[in-house]
């Protein structure tokens, strides 16, 4: 008999996820507090935004060949970015480097997905109307869910660098990407053995 580990759920942030319309904070793109957010002020800013699509609706398009996003600001402390997704859209498994997170599902629905060793990986609807965040130490992947799916994110400190992940054989490789790049899975790369001697 095989017995898998219990989940424990407070590794897979968006099993903790709140609803948008419950999620309040001081932070609006409006009021800025001129420095890093923690994750609670990212939830409120990204919540806050999700709630007022006259900022954001016409930025809206979608490809299955290419995941559409735009930059709705970007300073010193924060980078707000809006995502459009489709259920081909795929991120590939990544880091945020050294920033934390949080997104704002505001149309349709993403399924996070948490690596799992041993066992296959952890998925996670999350539907429009929740947010859920975490800090720079999470790796995970987002794909859509539903077609024609959009949600905000923000990061603090804003991204410069991401990870981006391959499992190859078992062996976990990181890659370190620009904040700019789209992420998409990386293909994985056959390893060739390698004695030691």
């Amino acid at each position: 008999m095989i017995v898998e580990p219990p989940l424990v759920e407070e590794a897979v942030p968006a099993r903790r996820a709140s609803r948008v319309r419950e999620v309040h904070g001081d932070c609006t793109l409006e009021r800025l507090p001129g420095r890093d957010l923690d994750q609670a002020e990212l939830r409120g800013l990204v919540a806050d935004l999700a709630r007022r699509p006259e900022l954001w609706q016409h930025h809206v398009a979608f490809s299955d060949d290419k995941r559409h996003y735009v930059s709705l600001h970007r300073d010193a402390h924060v980078d707000i970015w809006l995502l459009c997704w489709t259920p081909e859209n795929d991120t590939g498994w990544h880091d945020h480097d050294i920033s934390s997170f949080a997104v704002a599902v505001a149309r349709g629905a993403l399924v996070e997905h948490n690596l799992a060793v041993g066992q296959p990986s952890v998925e996670t609807e999350v539907a429009a109307g929740y947010v859920f965040g975490f800090g720079p130490d999470h790796i995970h992947r987002l794909t859509g869910r539903a077609r024609n799916s959009v949600s905000i994110h923000a990061y603090s400190p804003p991204l410069w660098r991401m990870g981006q992940y391959a499992v190859t054989g078992g062996v976990l490789r990181r890659v370190s990407v620009s904040y700019a790049d789209e992420l998409r899975p990386i293909d994985e790369v056959e390893v060739s053995p390698t004695t030691l001697v």
